[in-house]
């Protein structure tokens, strides 16, 4: 059976990316549903929801949940229409942000570079970071997938100032909105893999206390053996965060 610290104590996380999904009555509903479960409150909850109700969700959410951004920019403030900040995600209170993740990558073309300069502008504002990595299925076909992760990595890497503020997501583009879920194994390959990577190009340290979770169609029915994975220390969870029953994925590794 998994448990919520590994051996290197790292804490369990579990993070939910609402995407563009969400109003208030919805979110009043799933405040509600999750303030009336029974929590595992060993396990760090992150909660990502659209810019334009992040103040509102952190009313309505349980106070141990925390909330994150989905996206920001690489500069405090300035002429870019549609952006948001670091400092404007802290001044609603919200404490963390997702970079990098795969449909900023390919739908929006952000850049490894550009990712970088944003995780890096993220934690000198204060803000922790859940930074994603991940291949695409033609990738994975080619034999590609560590050599496009090592990539991604090494873009990010360049930038942290804190690892200690730092959440990699490892997240197969092929298994996000697809229903289609790496295998456990293929999840541990992976993750260890690149464990390895900050191991050799950061720091033993920083490898053995850097949590990496997995995102990629997580569901209530498959989280429990990808949690049980050594070097799986949580999960970006996508539509099933939407959902009442994610207490049961913040609460898989008690199964």
């Amino acid at each position: 059976m998994s448990t919520t610290a590994g051996a290197a104590g790292r804490r369990f996380l579990v993070g939910g990316n609402w995407k563009m999904n969400g109003s208030k009555a919805s979110i009043a509903e799933l405040a509600k549903a999750w303030g009336a479960a029974k929590v595992d409150d060993n396990v760090e909850v992150v909660i990502g929801a659209p810019a334009l109700y992040l103040d509102y969700v952190r009313q309505q959410l349980p106070a141990s949940f925390a909330t994150a951004a989905q996206n920001s920019y690489k500069v405090a403030s300035g002429a870019f229409t549609g952006e948001i900040s670091p400092a404007m995600i802290k001044d609603v209170g919200a404490d963390w942000v997702i970079l990098g993740h795969s449909e900023r990558r390919h739908i929006f073309k952000e850049a490894d570079e550009l990712i970088g300069e944003k995780v890096q502008h993220a934690l000198e504002s204060g803000l922790k970071v859940i930074a994603c990595v991940g291949e695409l299925l033609e990738e994975r076909e080619a034999g590609d997938t560590q050599k496009v992760v090592d990539r991604q990595m090494h873009a990010i890497a360049g930038h942290v100032s804190d690892w200690s503020r730092v959440v990699i997501a490892y997240e197969p583009v092929w298994a996000i909105g697809t229903g289609k879920t790496a295998s456990p194994e293929q999840a541990q390959e992976v993750h260890a893999n690149i464990r390895a990577w900050l191991k050799t190009n950061v720091s033993e340290d920083v490898a053995a206390a850097t949590r990496i979770i997995y995102g990629g169609s997580v569901k209530p029915a498959n989280c429990v053996e990808l949690s049980k994975k050594e070097d799986v220390d949580g999960f970006l969870v996508g539509g099933a965060s939407l959902k009442p029953d994610f207490v049961d994925i913040i609460n898989c590794t008690r199964a």
